[in-house]
């Protein structure tokens, strides 16, 4: 049915697919080579590591913004503590509430797995018909996910 709505196309194989499928198969094999390209951090560590340095701060957050479980947000936070990239400090008022911060070191990681993650999209990129015009579609897409994650957490909230 979902075919119908957006269109469909068939393949060599006589499956048919979407654009739309074709489109989050290939956003998935670019997230493939933007993993590869985490030689400092994990692909988690590193969404974690965005999140705080983008002020996110509260460890109780975190997992609802990034789609992972709070026991999966604790193990990555306590990786990144043991290898002295984050600190934990207590809330004030909030026993059970955490605040996280980046050390340097976790900040020169952060900068060099963004170096790393630029440097693969860019050469994804180069190999776009139009790289300028890919390039505004996934700032759009970046945009689109944001919201998206807001609101879901905002009907969680209610």
């Amino acid at each position: 049915m979902v075919d119908d709505m957006v269109g469909s196309d068939t393949t060599d194989s006589g499956t048919e697919t979407s654009t739309l499928t074709d489109a989050a198969r290939g956003v998935v094999r670019v997230a493939r080579i933007l993993e590869h390209a985490c030689t400092e951090l994990t692909l988690p560590q590193y969404r974690l590591l965005v999140m705080v340095a983008s002020g996110d701060q509260r460890a109780s957050r975190l997992a609802g913004r990034l789609a992972l479980s709070k026991p999966t947000v604790t193990a990555v936070v306590e990786g990144l503590v043991e290898r002295g990239l984050l600190t934990r400090s207590e809330v004030t008022g909030d026993r059970r509430a955490v605040n996280l911060s980046l050390t340097d070191a976790g900040r020169r990681s952060l900068a060099i797995t963004d170096v790393a993650m630029a440097e693969q999209l860019g050469w994804v990129l180069q190999h776009c018909d139009d790289p300028g015009l890919s390039e505004s579609g996934l700032l759009q897409l970046a945009g689109a996910v944001d919201r998206v994650v807001a609101a879901r957490m905002a009907d969680g909230a209610k």
